[in-house]
């Protein structure tokens, strides 16, 4: 682990991740929470399963840096979304998911290019991915494939 930054200890492992980044606008972050927090489903009859990382030891840090961390602490949990500066500032709300597969941690480029990597997604659409992910019914690629071809690159989810 660096000097600057401890693990989130004491998490359950299936909850989603989310890492602030930006420190910039409370009112913004305020929004984002506000977003992350809302039931979903088609009754809205799911309610969100995160594990919210708000100290500002995170401030600024790259998706670089965080999948260095990631391959020394975390085990299990394959994708973190960061809030990060575009989340603060960008309507509607994404946050960048980012895969915790490391290229070192792969077979082959092939199989790093279809696990890993990054992408941008709506709050609602993290539930849906922390879901599927949590029962292997999907994998980060398939999410990647749908923000692909989206027009932005966001994933939006696929109940809307």
């Amino acid at each position: 682990m660096s000097d600057r930054l401890e693990w989130p200890a004491g998490r359950d492992k299936d909850a989603a991740l989310v890492i602030r980044t930006d420190y910039h606008d409370e009112q913004a972050w305020a929004a984002v929470k506000a977003a992350l927090m809302k039931t979903w489903g088609e009754e809205d009859d799911f309610k969100p399963y995160v594990h919210i990382v708000d100290d500002p030891a995170w401030t600024g840090i790259t998706p670089a840096q965080l999948l260095s961390e990631a391959s020394v602490h975390e085990e299990g949990h394959c994708v973190a979304y960061l809030a990060d500066h575009t989340s603060m500032r960008e309507t509607p709300v994404t946050l960048l998911a980012l895969s915790l597969l490391t290229r070192q941690g792969c077979e082959s480029n092939e199989e790093f290019e279809e696990y890993g990597g990054s992408f941008r997604v709506v709050p609602y659409g993290i539930h849906e991915m922390n879901a599927n992910l949590m029962i292997a019914n999907l994998d980060f690629g398939d999410f990647a494939d749908v923000a692909e071809a989206d027009p932005e690159g966001v994933f939006r989810g696929f109940a809307i």
